[in-house]
C-alpha cells in the first residue's frame, strides 16, 4: 500500500525537486541531485535522445562540474581534446590561430563532442540513482505553488493524466518552454535575421587537418568547419539572400558547398541537414516561487563560442546544490535568491563575447574583411596576442561579482578555487574536487589562524602544505604548486568554500573569516556519486 502524505498527497507522487526536460541541463540536474539522495522525478516529452548533433563543444569548467556527478573520465573518452583552432580567410589561410590555454580547472580547455553520445552517458549516470525516477514521453501540462510546493498536472503518451507534487522544480525545456510561458515571464532579446544550414556527416576517408576546428570567414559564404569525435564532422552555412532554403538543405547543395574545401562525396555521408536561426534573448526572471528556470528555458546565445549548453550545465550545478542545502535544512530559503543574481550576469557577459565573435566570422563586406584579415593576422604575430584575445573576448574567467558570499568581500571573493591534482591524506594522488567532497570546506595555509565561529558550525578544514610535504590526516598536498600560490596572489591563508568550490569567504594572514551565513547548519556528511 501507497504512503498518504498530508492533504492526501501519495508519497509515490511526492518528490523534493521536479526537473522538467531531459537534455544537457536536465540530465545534469538529475545526476547532481541524484548522488545526494534527493528524491527526483524528471518529465520529459520524447521517448528518444534528440539525434541531431547541436553543441559541438564544451570547457573545463563544464568537466569540472561532471566530474563531480563521477562521469568525466567515461564522458572525454567520446571527446576529442587539445585541438587548435583559426580563423581564415577566404583563400583557407589563417589569419587568427590559437590554442586554447588551461585556467586550471583540472581537465583539458576545451574538447569536441557528439552531443547524442554525451546525453546517452550522462543518462546512464542517472540510473545509478533509484531515488530519481524518469518519466519519458510525459508533458507537465500545468503548474500550480503554494506555500507547500508545486503541484504538476502531467499527461502521459496514452493521455493519462497524473498529478505529482514537489518542493520545487527546475524547467529545463528549452527555448520554447511551456514552463516559461505558463509562468508568464517574458523571453526579452532577438532573433538575428540570417538563418543557418547544420550538417552533421559521418567522416568516411580523412583529409588534412580535418581535426581542427576552422571559422572559414568568408566573405561570399562564411562557414564553421568543425570536428566532432566518434567519427563525426560539423559544418554549418548560412543561407543568403537569394538562397533557396530548401534547396540548402539537400545533399547535392552541401556536397557542392564542402567541395570548396576539398572534401569529395566519398569523404563524407551526409547525416541530417537542419535549418536554424540564432537568438540572443534572457528570461525577465530566473524565478517564480519555487520554480526556476535553467538553461535555453532561461537564455539563448549566438553558438560562436560553444557556450550555450554549458551555461545551462552551470546554471544546474549553482542551483542543486542550493537546492539540497535548503531541503536538508543546511541554509535557509533566502539562498535561492543568488541563483539569479550569480547566473545572470554570466551568462550575459559570455553571450556577449559570443556575439562579439560571431561578428569577426560573418562579416561581409568586402572593405572591413580586408581589414579585419590584415590587422589580426599582423596582431597574431605578436607573442601571447591569441592568449589575450581568448581571455579578453573568448569565455569569462569563472567568477560571481554578487551573490551568496560574505561581506566585506576579498580579492579572492566568488572565485571559484583553481583545481589542481594533490595528494590527500590517504596519500592518493587526485584532483582537488575528489577531496572537498561538494561540501563546506575551510582551505588554510599553514600561517591561518583558528576560525572558531566556523569549527563550531562543524565546518571541516585542511591545511594546504608545499610540494614535497608528507600527507597526512587534515592536510592537503600542494604538489603541482598551484593552491599555495593563487591564495597568496588573492593574499587570503583562509578561505571558506562552498560546496561548488566557489569562495564564499576568505581572510588574510592572522585575521578572522566574516561567520558563516545566518541560518547556517551543514550536514555531518559529504555526498559523492555512485560509480558508473
Amino acid at each position: 500500500m501507497r504512503g498518504v502524505r498530508a492533504g492526501g498527497r501519495t508519497a509515490d507522487d511526492a518528490y523534493d525537486v521536479a526537473v522538467i526536460g531531459y537534455g544537457p541541463t536536465g540530465v545534469t540536474a538529475a545526476n547532481l541531485l541524484g548522488a545526494m539522495g534527493l528524491r527526483v522525478v524528471v518529465l520529459e516529452r520524447d521517448a528518444e535522445i534528440f539525434s541531431r548533433a547541436r553543441a559541438i563543444s564544451t570547457d573545463e569548467e563544464v568537466m569540472r562540474i561532471w566530474q563531480r556527478a563521477g562521469l568525466a573520465e567515461r564522458l572525454k573518452q567520446d571527446m576529442l581534446a587539445e585541438r587548435a583552432l583559426d580563423f581564415v580567410d577566404a583563400q583557407g589561410r589563417a589569419f587568427v590561430s590559437a590554442h586554447p590555454s588551461p585556467r586550471g580547472h583540472g581537465h583539458p580547455p576545451q574538447m569536441f563532442i557528439y552531443q547524442p553520445a554525451l546525453e546517452q552517458v550522462l543518462r546512464e549516470g542517472v540510473g545509478r540513482y533509484p531515488n530519481v525516477e524518469i518519466l519519458l514521453r510525459h508533458e507537465c501540462l500545468r503548474l500550480r505553488q503554494d506555500g507547500d510546493g508545486v503541484e504538476l498536472t502531467v499527461v502521459g503518451a496514452d493521455d493519462s493524466v497524473r498529478r505529482l507534487h514537489a518542493k520545487y522544480v527546475i524547467a529545463a525545456d528549452g527555448g520554447s518552454s511551456l514552463t516559461r510561458a505558463q509562468l508568464n515571464i517574458g523571453y526579452e532579446g532577438k532573433t538575428y535575421e540570417d538563418r543557418w544550414v547544420v550538417v552533421d556527416t559521418e567522416m568516411l576517408k580523412p583529409w588534412p587537418d580535418h581535426d581542427r576546428l576552422r571559422f572559414r570567414c568568408d566573405p561570399a559564404r562564411p562557414a564553421v568547419d568543425c570536428p566532432t569525435p566518434l567519427g563525426h564532422h560539423r559544418w554549418e552555412f548560412p543561407i543568403l539572400p537569394g538562397d533557396d532554403e530548401t534547396y540548402l538543405t539537400t545533399d547535392e547543395a552541401i556536397y557542392a558547398m564542402v567541395s570548396r574545401y576539398g572534401i569529395d562525396r566519398d569523404q563524407i555521408k551526409i547525416l541530417r541537414a537542419t535549418v536554424y536561426s540564432h537568438h540572443v534573448r534572457f528570461a525577465a526572471r530566473f524565478r517564480t516561487g519555487r520554480v526556476f528556470l535553467a538553461g535555453d528555458a532561461a537564455h539563448a546565445m549566438p553558438p560562436w563560442i560553444g557556450q550555450g549548453m554549458a551555461a545551462g550545465v552551470r546554471d544546474a550545478a549553482n542551483l542543486c546544490w542550493k537546492l539540497a542545502a535548503v531541503l536538508r535544512g543546511e541554509l535557509p530559503e533566502t539562498v535561492l535568491d543568488s541563483y539569479e543574481a550569480e547566473r545572470k550576469p554570466h551568462v550575459r557577459e559570455i553571450t556577449k563575447r559570443a556575439v562579439f565573435v560571431g561578428r569577426i566570422i560573418t562579416e561581409r563586406r568586402l572593405p572591413v574583411t580586408r581589414i579585419r584579415n590584415t590587422a589580426l593576422r599582423g596582431l597574431n604575430r605578436i607573442p601571447g596576442f591569441s592568449n589575450w584575445l581568448q581571455d579578453s573576448n573568448w569565455i569569462p574567467v569563472a567568477h560571481y561579482a554578487d551573490g551568496f558570499q560574505a561581506r566585506p568581500r576579498t580579492k579572492a571573493s566568488g572565485h571559484q578555487i583553481p583545481q589542481p591534482w594533490v595528494t590527500g591524506p590517504d596519500g592518493e594522488r587526485v584532483r582537488l574536487d575528489d577531496v572537498l567532497g561538494g561540501r563546506w570546506l575551510l582551505l588554510r595555509a599553514r600561517s591561518a589562524v583558528p576560525q572558531p565561529a566556523w569549527d563550531r558550525a562543524g565546518v571541516p578544514s585542511l591545511t594546504v602544505t608545499p610540494a614535497g610535504s608528507e600527507p597526512a590526516e587534515g592536510t592537503v598536498v600542494d604538489g603541482d604548486g598551484v593552491l599555495l600560490p593563487w591564495m597568496a596572489e588573492h593574499r587570503v591563508a583562509t578561505l571558506a568554500l562552498r560546496p561548488d568550490a566557489y569562495v564564499y569567504a576568505a581572510a588574510p594572514t592572522g585575521a578572522s573569516l566574516p561567520p558563516p551565513p545566518v541560518g547556517f547548519a551543514p550536514a555531518p556528511h559529504a555526498t559523492a556519486p555512485i560509480a558508473l
